[in-house]
């Protein structure tokens, strides 16, 4: 079954880190810039960010840059993304998505909670 896995969210307090996984199944991510997303409650999603094929090159939206690192493994068929310094405001679920087949594939989500 083709789909990716997010993991590793939680509650954490302001200031705290966080590592999210996201793991590919049924394809190999080898040849796919991969994306991470969140969208925060009542709001739209939005971009966190994105790392090329070869894991050379990485962008990340104003709002998380400085704070937030993404890599991959590709012998893992695995994207992570590094979040330090969380901020309340960075409370949201978090999706991997990559264009695959004409169209987006996008995780289920895992929750982050930043909260004192």
């Amino acid at each position: 079954q083709v789909q990716l896995v997010e993991s590793g969210g939680g509650l954490v307090q302001p200031g705290g880190s966080l590592r999210l996984s996201c793991v590919a199944s049924g394809f190999s991510i080898r040849n796919h810039y991969m994306n991470w997303y969140r969208q925060r409650p009542g709001e739209g999603r939005t971009s966190v960010g994105g790392i090329t094929s070869g894991g050379d090159s990485t962008t990340y939206a104003d709002s998380v840059k400085g704070r937030f690192a993404i890599s991959r493994d590709n012998t893992k068929n695995a994207v992570y993304l590094q979040m330090n310094s969380l901020k309340p405001e960075d409370t949201a679920e978090y999706y991997c998505a990559t264009y695959k087949d004409g169209s987006i594939l996008r995780g289920r989500g895992t929750q982050v909670t930043v909260s004192s």
